[in-house]
């Protein structure tokens, strides 16, 4: 079972990535009617992931794994969860952003965009990326034993 779960903890973060990823390549200066929807289809990839993974994860640690008390002793498990948080609050502008468009796309228009959103909304997927490097970082420090306070 242990297995199983680490399995789907990994992929669910690939999910997540590439997600992300889709989103970042369709936002861009027009955004027609068929890419609102396939970037509103990404979004609920990547929510629907990032929900799964919390609770995957949840799981591992209180059940699967080493147990809590060893991974919140754990400065880069600590850090992959803040981290986690971080992309979790990154990503509201943008989710509440392709939300709003719904109404247009139910009558049949293109969603109208501000440049300037357009470009708040790249900024913040950029960030959500790092973050998410940044977590592949602490994870690899947990698997070499580093930062365990313990």
């Amino acid at each position: 079972m242990t297995l199983l779960f680490a399995f789907l903890h990994h992929v669910l973060a690939f999910v997540l990535v590439a997600a992300l990823a889709i989103e970042l390549v369709l936002v861009k200066d027009r955004i027609s009617i068929e890419r609102a929807r396939r970037i509103l289809r990404a979004d609920a990839i990547y929510g629907a992931s990032a929900m799964l993974l919390l609770i995957v994860g949840f799981l591992r640690v209180i059940f699967f794994e080493k147990g809590a008390a060893y991974y919140f002793h754990s400065i880069p498990f600590v850090a992959k969860l803040l981290l986690f948080a971080a992309v979790g609050v990154l990503s509201i502008y943008p989710t509440m952003t392709f939300l709003s468009w719904r109404k247009s796309l139910n009558r049949g228009r293109e969603p109208v965009l501000d440049p300037a959103v357009i470009k708040r909304i790249r900024k913040l997927i950029h960030y959500e990326l790092v973050c998410l490097v940044l977590i592949v970082l602490a994870a690899a420090m947990m698997a070499r034993g580093v930062g365990y306070w313990g």
